[in-house]
């Protein structure tokens, strides 16, 4: 069974993006560190790709700009109804996926990830799951993991992310907490 997408529309005046994902609160960390605040000050859009394990999350990030979240593996059933699976924001002309990493408990093939937002092509395709940070352009399409800014894997320090569009492109930055 092929996973719906919601489309979500934003103005094409977004130009600088934050991207967190595997927050897991309450269960791996008591809050999101306040360095990610320091690092988001003056985005226009958060995007967070999956398990929050709380909604909360999504109010205390709301407090520096709209945020947009998909449901992972470790979100209750409430929380993945609510928010989705899998979703492309749309800015202007440009498309960017978001999913967590898994789909169905299955990981995602990331060879194959774009066919899930056909018919629409994302210029990037932001995921988590992995907890450890990815910014890989494959062709014209831009992969990008924040990493976990409360639980990182296969690196020492916690970490998110930075997207800047210019254009028809996006640029994706790695920062260290």
């Amino acid at each position: 069974m092929k996973e719906k997408v919601k489309i979500v529309t934003y103005d094409p005046g977004v130009t600088r993006i934050g991207v967190i994902a595997d927050t897991h609160l309450p269960t791996r960390a008591r809050y999101i560190p306040s360095r990610v605040f320091e690092i988001f000050a003056g985005v226009q859009l958060i995007l967070h790709a999956g398990d929050l394990v709380d909604d909360s999350v999504v109010a205390e990030l709301s407090a520096v700009a709209p945020v947009e979240a998909v449901a992972g593996n470790m979100d209750p059933l409430l929380l993945g109804r609510k928010l989705g699976r899998i979703k492309l924001i749309r800015i202007g002309c440009l498309a960017i996926g978001l999913l967590h990493g898994d789909l169905n408990g299955r990981l995602v093939n990331f060879s194959l990830v774009k066919d899930l937002f056909l018919p629409n092509q994302p210029a990037a395709i932001v995921f988590g799951h992995l907890h450890e940070p990815v910014a890989k352009r494959v062709g014209e399409i831009l992969f990008f993991n924040p990493g976990s800014a409360v639980d990182p894997r296969r690196v020492r320090r916690p970490s998110c992310g930075l997207l800047t569009i210019s254009g028809p492109e996006v640029h994706g930055d790695i920062i260290y907490i």
